[in-house]
């Protein structure tokens, strides 16, 4: 069984995030979708609520995919969590250039770490390049339409959250 892990804070789940996740799941079995604890971002949402529209999320793909994903929450080593969830594939998204000079970096340490786990970059589709959860934040919380970036149950969770 091929097993991915796609790690992230996803703080809150985007459109971007769920194109990479669809994506990824044509190339495994069972996709691991590893939520950061992170605590040096200082999440808007806690984990329990980012793994909760993770896994809403990842339950209508999983049925149109036929791929089984579970969210993992995690504050180890990628590697570690990789090991952990038997992942032999770690998944990472790419949007622009600046990604890839941080993704290559980590890709170097991880291999130096453990050279049996590979990682795949999946270019963020088009419509999706310019999207973060940092700026959805801001522009939710500035007041701003944010019904091109996330699902309507993400919209909500972030409208609530800033009244």
């Amino acid at each position: 069984m091929r097993v991915g892990l796609y790690p992230g804070t996803f703080d809150p789940i985007t459109l971007g995030h769920i194109d990479i996740i669809r994506r990824a799941c044509a190339l495994v079995d069972k996709l691991v979708i590893g939520v950061a604890i992170n605590r040096d971002k200082g999440p808007l949402f806690t984990l329990e609520e980012r793994v909760a529209m993770v896994e809403a999320e990842c339950a209508k793909l999983s049925a149109e995919t036929g791929t089984e994903i579970v969210a993992h929450p995690f504050e180890n080593l990628l590697i570690d969590c990789a090991h952990d969830v038997g992942a032999q594939i770690i998944v990472r998204g790419l949007r622009a250039v600046t990604d890839f000079e941080y993704e290559y970096q980590m890709v170097g340490m991880n291999r130096a770490l453990d050279d049996s786990v590979e990682t795949v970059f999946l270019m963020a589709d088009l419509q999706h390049q310019a999207i973060a959860s940092k700026l959805v934040k801001e522009i939710a919380r500035l007041g701003g339409d944010i019904s091109k970036f996330v699902t309507p149950p993400v919209k909500d969770a972030l409208l609530e959250r800033f009244g």
